[in-house]
């Protein structure tokens, strides 16, 4: 091997020193979702999956929460179900609430599992309705009335299960299905169950991974990454259109953890190799990153 590359590997691991020293010890959430999950190709899910090994590897308390959306799409049409959305959310009647909590941890989450397990992760599958309690969601994101049937708006994170786990050196793997307030199952937003686990650990990171790049301010030409953007920016990039129907609920959870305490929150493409790791411990990042000020 050549002595300039050998040199030029070590000043990656010496970038990455003090960020692996400043956060050891620190609690992540990674929200794992996006159409990597159903990669046909394995090794993009096993890049992931080592990235999310590697955090808890340097001592980084790491918290994953899955989404499945394409999963359980499948799984209504093998039950002759019909998928209907309102604003990009998913109507969840009696029927479809069951098929909902059946695919999510019974084989997505089983599979997210079994692919960290691969990597020498120690996940722990957690049913999300044994970590999460809701209400009813009854307004969308723009405060408008919704009824979307068994639909839920998180109020509740029992912290101290997720952390009697991590205490015990595993990686808890939550399932967005939370109890409701009558004891019955509830699917909520993947994206909104990570932001209000991110805040009831008053996580240092919170992480979005899914298939676009970050916010793109032309989303044709991913050039345009914006890396950096300002709570106080964030309404403004709405009324342009920079922030869409599909990345609103990430970035309106990503606003409210914020708020409550997660230091900063990154979107970045599950897709790209060792994304998570680029983003995380190097100076420049290659996502976008929300920050308060």
């Amino acid at each position: 091997m050549d002595v300039n590359e050998v040199i030029a590997k070590a000043r990656v691991l010496l970038e990455a020193l003090p960020y692996i020293q400043d956060f050891h010890g620190s609690t992540f959430v990674v929200k794992y979702g996006g159409s990597f999950m159903d990669d046909p190709d394995p090794t993009v899910r096993k890049s992931v999956a080592t990235d999310i090994a590697f955090l808890a590897a340097v001592g980084i308390n790491v918290v994953v929460v899955h989404g499945g959306g394409k999963a359980i799409n499948r799984a209504m049409d093998a039950s002759g179900l019909k998928a209907n959305f309102i604003n990009g959310l998913r109507v969840t009647d009696e029927a479809t609430v069951a098929i909902v909590k059946k695919t999510l941890d019974e084989i997505v989450n089983k599979e997210v599992c079994a692919t960290l397990a691969a990597v020498k992760a120690r996940p722990k599958g957690l049913p999300g309705d044994s970590v999460i309690v809701c209400n009813k969601l009854t307004v969308d994101d723009d405060g408008n009335p919704i009824d979307l049937g068994y639909v839920g708006d998180v109020t509740e994170v029992k912290v101290k299960l997720i952390k009697k786990e991590i205490g015990e050196g595993f990686m808890p793997v939550i399932s967005p299905v939370a109890e409701g307030y009558d004891g019955k199952p509830y699917n909520v937003n993947a994206d909104t169950v990570a932001g209000r686990v991110a805040s009831a650990l008053r996580a240092r990171r919170l992480v979005y991974m899914s298939d676009v790049p970050g916010l793109l301010a032309d989303y044709k030409n991913p050039s345009t990454l914006i890396s950096t953007v300002k709570v106080s920016e964030v309404e403004g990039l709405k009324k342009k259109g920079i922030i869409d129907k599909g990345m609103r609920p990430k970035v309106q959870s990503a606003v409210r953890a914020l708020q409550e305490g997660v230091q900063r929150v990154h979107f970045v493409d599950g897709r790209m190799p060792h994304s998570l790791l680029l983003e995380i411990f190097t100076d420049k990042g290659v996502g976008t990153e929300i920050v308060q000020g």
